[in-house]
């Protein structure tokens, strides 16, 4: 197959997707034993979700695949090797219409692994935390995460699914492969 042959060049009327990843490590702390999940607060200077905690992630370049776009977003905001990260889920974000007319929106591929690693180091896109997940509710969290996170740590594959409401605010809606709605 021929990269011209992909139909992406004439997509002016088409609805676009940029590709993001996700990722949430879990680990346990040496100390107390608690179960705790990374999470990176964002900058204060951040254009998006600034001073509020999510999972590590970003963009994935069009010269990687999304396994490698999630390893590299843990090395650059955390210091983290990953390895043997697991696709938990895929999420659709309708981001409504832009001035052109289009649907441009974000592909999601939410990714968890597990390390042993605890010393992080801060990146200009904000501050990885190591977080108690039982007590996640104390802090400010990205609003998504409330409903994402815990079905990514559960350990079942999930697709996801966010729509605009006439506020700006998104809807989300989780589905299992096997149909079932989750709420």
């Amino acid at each position: 197959m021929n990269a011209a042959e992909q139909g992406a060049r004439d997509a002016s009327e088409r609805n676009l997707v940029t590709p993001r990843v996700l990722v949430f490590l879990t680990s346990r702390n040496p100390t107390t034993g608690a179960h705790e999940v990374l999470l990176l607060q964002g900058a204060p200077t951040k254009r998006l979700w600034a001073n509020l905690y999510n999972g590590l992630g970003g963009h994935v370049e069009a010269t990687e695949d999304v396994y490698s776009a999630a390893v590299r977003e843990v090395w650059e905001e955390a210091g983290i090797e990953a390895h043997d990260l697991i696709l938990r889920g895929v999420v659709t974000i309708d981001t409504g219409f832009d001035e052109f007319g289009r649907r441009p929106g974000v592909l999601m591929f939410v990714f968890v692994g597990v390390t042993e690693e605890r010393t992080l180091w801060p990146s200009a896109e904000g501050t990885p935390a190591w977080l108690p997940v039982d007590a996640l509710s104390n802090y400010p969290l990205v609003d998504d995460l409330v409903e994402l996170l815990p079905r990514a740590l559960d350990g079942a594959f999930f697709y996801g699914h966010y729509s605009p409401q006439p506020d700006g605010a998104l809807c989300y809606t989780f589905h299992a492969p096997t149909g079932a709605v989750h709420r």
